[in-house]
């Protein structure tokens, strides 16, 4: 991995997520298990060619967005819904010239949300596709759903009945869609 990208990205975090914060605790330890995970399913799965420096990238920055949402628990106290933390986001990484990743932020909610259902449900979010493209933004929004940011589970990954409870709310084709990541990218090294 590049040493200029990697402090670029690291120098991004504290920029927004200062050491001496709450949120920085709850935001760093979530975005380097997601990017360890995501470097894990690289390695496993090389027949996917996936780029291991952009994944890194990716899951270093994809919540940079929550520090402006209303989410007292993790140290954030912004104004946003957290389901905005996505666009911001992407706003955010492309201010800061990263446009080449920024729109991870905003692809690896859930495991993608359409335009549709954003017109359907009414979300306050922008009108269009918001679901993961890459192979880089696929294997992020699958790592990110094995971690919150809550304390008991920074460290060890939740298990798949609590991410397909978690998903079964927005509908079970969100659970069709986490299982065809499961059938892509594996699952048993994830809990070794």
């Amino acid at each position: 991995m590049n040493d200029l990208i990697k402090t670029r990205i690291e120098s991004l975090i504290r920029k927004y997520y200062p050491e001496d914060e709450p949120a920085y605790r709850y935001y760093y330890y979530h975005v380097k298990a997601v990017a360890k995970l995501a470097l894990k399913i690289i390695d496993k799965n090389p027949e996917l060619m996936a780029d291991a420096s952009l994944a890194w990238q990716m899951a270093m920055i994809h919540d940079i967005g929550i520090r402006f949402t209303k989410a007292p628990e993790i140290g954030c106290n912004g104004n946003l819904r957290y389901i905005e933390h996505g666009y911001k986001g992407r706003e955010i990484m492309e201010a800061e010239g990263f446009a080449n990743i920024a729109p991870v932020c905003e692809r690896h909610i859930g495991v993608g949300i359409t335009r549709e259902e954003v017109m359907q449900l009414n979300l306050p979010l922008p009108r269009r596709d918001m679901v993961p493209v890459t192979i880089e933004e696929e294997i992020v929004c699958y790592a990110d759903k094995f971690y919150s940011k809550s304390s008991e589970i920074l460290i060890n990954p939740k298990s798949i009945e609590k991410i397909e409870k978690g998903l079964k709310k927005y509908g079970d084709h969100k659970v069709i869609i986490f299982r065809q990541m499961m059938d892509k990218f594996g699952t048993k090294y994830i809990y070794q």
